[in-house]
């Protein structure tokens, strides 16, 4: 695992992201099929609005799509899942924490296929608590 020192771009963040995936336990991670993690510097508006935001740095990532424990085979396709992880947030939180950039983005990665999967935050901690 590489210690990062600058703010890196969303391209850089897409590398850390896809390596911080990678670093995800198998039997979760071969769940998560066809969902796209997707970095934006901050949410969008009209997510601020829908979650209530005080600030678009109160949100670090988000899960949009059905949890496989509400998908029906009945349910009409065409809706991607998808991951976002807001850059500037993870930032800004990585430099208050002081933790290693890399572990921010694999808590937040895991705590958003949690959504997917329907998983409690104790299921969640003990994913990630499996290093």
């Amino acid at each position: 695992m590489r210690r990062h020192t600058t703010p890196p771009t969303i391209a850089e963040m897409e590398a850390i992201a896809d390596e911080a995936f990678h670093s995800i336990p198998e039997e979760l991670r071969r769940h998560v099929g066809n969902v796209v993690i997707q970095v934006e510097d901050f949410p969008t508006e009209e997510v601020g609005r829908e979650m209530g935001l005080e600030s678009p740095f109160d949100l670090l990532g988000l899960y949009q799509g059905v949890s496989l424990d509400r998908k029906s085979l009945l349910d009409p396709g065409g809706h991607m899942d998808m991951i976002f992880l807001y850059r500037r947030p993870i930032l800004d939180y990585w430099c208050e924490s002081e933790e290693d950039l890399t572990h921010v983005v694999r808590h937040v990665l895991i705590h958003e296929i949690g959504h997917h999967f329907g998983l409690s935050d104790e299921d969640m901690d003990a994913i990630e608590n499996q290093d």
